[in-house]
């Protein structure tokens, strides 16, 4: 027995935790690093808290998804799936919030804070448009609006973490 299953139900927990741990990823992270850099913090700082944040969100996200999973099986849907199921849409979510973790951080890596900041910030907007679009492509909705929908939200994320960054600004 593979440990992959393949039915539609598979599909649909593997799609729904990529998009959610991708765009989770992505607004968090550049969130909390644009507040971060903006306070004035010296680059490893940002360094440090970006990857901690990836590391322990990445697993709280797959723990939270694999609960969900199982929980949605047993209580409303009233039937005892296989464990792989869960399993593996924690383990999709795991994956889908680090790799894209690290859209927002690695400008941090490659240039000044100034920059890296405008680079990431930028990063992320089109990774999440294109994240839209995708998901949009996946499911049959409207490609633009879904794309811009994905965007604005993760404006508004970026937004606040600039706010609160410059209110406590070092």
């Amino acid at each position: 027995m593979s440990f992959i299953p393949k039915s539609k139900k598979f599909f649909e927990i593997t799609v729904r935790n990529l998009i959610f741990g991708a765009e989770d990823s992505l607004v968090s992270t550049v969130g909390m690093i644009s507040g971060i850099a903006i306070a004035g913090v010296p680059r490893a700082t940002i360094l440090l808290s970006g990857t901690i944040l990836i590391f322990v969100e990445a697993f709280s996200m797959a723990a939270g998804s694999f609960l969900s999973e199982r929980g949605t099986e047993e209580m409303v849907e009233k039937k005892n799936r296989p464990l792989r199921y869960s399993l593996f849409g924690g383990i999709i979510m795991f994956f889908s919030y680090f790799v894209s973790g690290f859209v927002p951080l690695l400008p941090y890596l490659i240039s000044n804070v100034a920059l890296a900041f405008k680079i990431s910030v930028g990063a992320s907007l089109v990774a999440l448009f294109i994240l839209g679009i995708w998901s949009a492509r996946t499911f049959g909705a409207p490609v633009f609006r879904s794309g811009l929908r994905m965007l604005l939200i993760g404006g508004i994320a970026i937004v606040l973490g600039i706010l609160v960054g410059n209110f406590f600004t070092v």
